[in-house]
Formats: structure tokens, sequence, C-alpha cells
């Protein structure tokens, strides 16, 4: 016989309470004193409980909240692609709310969908606190994390791509052309994607025997400015890189136009890879070396992952890592001897 789900008697019976305050709890009552409130969600978490009628109410409503740092990049519009694709096959809308990168406060976007009526939420590069995890758990919608800033517990499902294996491949390319200079620029510092991604490297120049020299890492963010600033101190050390690689495309850009102003040439002068594999990286001068991150894909899975979570079906994995893979275009080659 199948498990029965915990009925609202067997958690009020355990957290020593009256059902009518584990009712509260979870309509969001705010008259239910914290260290209570704390463990009647702990053992809602624990039974995984569900209020009667969740998913018919998430079915009724047919939307998904897609929750962004931004639209200022080509890189969340091909998130956002994924998403809206996934979704119009189930005939659910999406809807997409801004946010500020890295934003922790519950009231930055826990209340939305609350507010827009949604059956779930996908979250992208942000960090998930445990307010706003149980806040989204209160109102009976479904989570999901692309790229998180760090890694969320197993009970918030998230998607990323092989961001450590990237990071190796890019290098590896690097030292096969002949370079030992190699240069890297990472994201935030305390992003998991941009971490795996300079661990990466270091597992390349470690294994083929050179040393890591700290003063060639760098981080700032993941943008056009970050890549220009951190290839401009790069560039003026006494040994400069002769190789540079950049945690995203929009950075590699950076990088690009920091090497035109010092008088460099990419590659002759100065070999640069990047990492996403956008569009545009076809239409630079020269074509970008990069390392591709499924990007549609990973909007998708995360569409898919959300539509299990409402229907109850069981995950393969709460953390899902879809491969990465070196594009070699024309912005590398062999250094100068």
């Amino acid at each position: 016989m199948s498990e029965q789900r915990p009925t609202l008697a067997v958690i009020a019976a355990e957290a020593g309470v009256s059902q009518a305050t584990v009712s509260k709890v979870i309509n969001g009552r705010s008259d239910v004193a914290p260290s209570t409130r704390e463990r009647i969600e702990a053992l809602l978490r624990s039974h995984n409980y569900l209020p009667p009628g969740r998913h018919a109410r998430a079915r009724r409503s047919g939307l998904v909240d897609l929750i962004l740092g931004g639209l200022d990049s080509a890189w969340a519009v091909e998130i956002l692609r994924g998403v809206e694709a996934e979704c119009a096959q189930r005939s659910v809308g999406t809807v997409v709310s801004l946010v500020p990168p890295g934003e922790a406060t519950p009231s930055s976007w826990a209340a939305l969908p609350v507010l827009h009526h949604s059956d779930g939420v996908i979250l992208v590069t942000s960090s998930v606190t445990q307010a706003q995890r149980a806040q989204v758990e209160r109102a009976g919608v479904a989570l999901v994390v692309i790229d998180p800033i760090d890694l969320p517990d197993n009970g918030v499902p998230s998607i990323g791509a092989t961001n450590w294996a990237g990071g190796l491949a890019a290098t590896e390319h690097l030292l096969e052309l002949g370079h030992r200079r190699i240069a890297a620029i990472g994201g935030r510092k305390e992003m998991l994607c941009s971490q795996a991604r300079i661990d990466g490297y270091r597992a390349a120049l470690e294994r083929a025997g050179v040393e890591v020299d700290r003063d060639l890492i760098r981080f700032g963010d993941f943008q056009h400015e970050g890549g220009f600033r951190r290839a401009q101190e790069l560039l003026a050390l006494p040994d400069p890189p002769t190789a540079i690689f950049a945690g995203s495309d929009q950075q590699a850009m950076g990088v690009y136009e920091a090497a035109r102003q010092a008088g460099l040439s990419v590659p002759e002068d100065l070999s640069v890879v990047g990492f996403d594999d956008l569009p545009m990286c076809d239409w630079l001068s020269p074509p970008l070396t990069t390392v591709r991150q499924p990007l549609e894909e990973m909007g998708r899975l995360a569409a898919r992952t959300l539509f299990q979570l409402l229907e109850d079906q069981p995950l393969v994995s709460p953390r899902m890592e879809l491969s990465t893979e070196l594009k070699v275009r024309l912005s590398t080659a062999p250094p100068r001897s």
C-alpha cells in the first residue's frame, strides 16, 4: 500500500498545537509565535505536507513566475526563451518579474507568486533564504532555482551547467596552444557558478604542472564593464598574461576592448576564451572561442522540473547540471614566440 499523506491532525499532534494553529501557519497568518511557527514549518517540510487542493488551485491559475535580476543581457533572454517555450507547450503563461540581483529579502520576490496566483516560481541567479522558502511553501507554490548564488538545500531543486568542466576545458585548450601565462576573470566571488569555473581553471593548470599565480585571477561581475576593468588590471602587470579566460561572453567583450585600448590584437597578442556561447559570439571580430552552456535548455528543464513538482512526480535529483562544450573559433592562437 502507498504511504498516505499526513493530515492536518497528524501535524498538529506532532507539533503539540491545535489544528487551527497549523492552519494559521499554512495560510500565512501572523498571529503565531515565531518558535511555534518554525516548529510547524519544519514538520510540514519533513512530511512534505501539501494542503488539500493545492495542485488543483495551481492548475487553474495557468501562470508561472520567472524572476530575474535583469534582462540586460542575451544570457537572460536565452533562459527566458527556454522557460517560455516549455510553458507554451502546456498552455501556461509566463510572468516575468525583475528584482535586484542576489536580493535576499523575502519582500523582494517571495510575495510575487501569491499576488499573481501563479503555479510556481523559477528563480534565476539568486539565493533562497529560509524565510523566502517558508513564505513560498505557505502559499502552496512550487520553486525551482537556475544558477543559484549558493547551493540550496535538497528541498529546493536547482538547475545549472557543468561549470567546473567548462573552466577546465577552456584552460586546457589554451595550454594545448602553448600558453602558460593564462589569466582568469570570474563573476562575483560568492556565486557558485563563478567559483566552479575558476576551480576548473585552477585544476587544468595544476594538471599541466603550471603554477597557479594568484595575480592572474580576478573577480568582478559577468558584465562588459567587469571584464574591461579586470582585463585592464591584468594587462598592466609587469608580466601580463598571453591569454585570458573570461567567466562570461559579456566579460570577454570587455576584454576585447581592453586589449584594443592597450594596442593589442586578438588573438595575435592575446588569446581570449569566453563562457556561455551567446548568439553574438559568431559576430564578434574575431569570432569568440567560448564554452557553450545550453541556456535555453536550462530554462526548459527548470520549467519541466516545476511541472513535475506540481504533478507530484519524483525528481531524478534535486540538483541537475547540463553538459558544457568548448566551441573553438578565431579568438585563440598560439602565443607569440
